[in-house]
């Protein structure tokens, strides 16, 4: 959805269109959903915090000011409903800032290759298997970069992290999922 008619169905939405709303619903559900999946594990779990982000989101639009995108500050609600259901997991994804000291720039400025992923069917399954066994704070943020095509600054925003904490946190899980798809890649081809 473009940003003008997203920003147009806000501002609908809140004087009250329930219409309005109902596009924004729409536009958000099956992303919200996912996120909120990766991020519990189950689908019960999941169907309940999305439900419960939009009834916060309806509840508060009539104060929502636009500084971020509604995209932006539905995410940031439906993580939050994640994290009050995994404390230990927000925790995990602040401590991004403490593990193995700081990191060289030049390495953050390195983008993962999607080409890699189009290198055949048997490839994709082996890179989607590795990211399942990833930690799930680094599930979450590849998931927000690569699939959903977040910013670093819109997934600082949705997380309530700084921007420095997400792009060491980028740059850790594909540095992770590099080295367990290469070991994998190496298992498969040696006799």
């Amino acid at each position: 959805m473009n940003s003008s008619v997203e920003r147009e169905l806000v501002q609908r939405a809140q004087t009250g269109d329930s219409r309005a709303f109902a596009e924004l619903v729409e536009t958000h559900l099956n992303f919200a959903y996912h996120v909120a999946l990766r991020t519990l594990n189950n689908t019960q779990d999941a169907e309940d915090v999305v439900q419960e982000a939009f009834i916060k989101a309806w509840k508060a639009l009539r104060g929502f000011r636009a500084e971020a995108s509604f995209r932006t500050w539905l995410y940031r609600i439906v993580m939050n409903l994640c994290y009050s259901q995994l404390p230990k997991l927000r925790r995990e994804i602040r401590s991004l800032d403490e593990d193995n000291g700081k990191l060289n720039l030049v390495e953050l400025k390195t983008e993962f290759n999607p080409a890699a992923f189009l290198e055949g069917k048997e490839f994709i399954e082996t890179v989607q298997s590795q990211i399942e066994v990833l930690p799930k704070k680094y599930q979450i943020l590849l998931l927000l970069r690569h699939q959903q095509g977040c910013s670093y600054a819109e997934i600082a925003e949705i997380m309530d992290l700084p921007l420095g904490t997400v792009k060491t946190g980028i740059f850790r899980a594909r540095e992770r999922l590099r080295e367990a798809v290469s070991i994998r890649e190496e298992e498969r081809v040696s006799p």
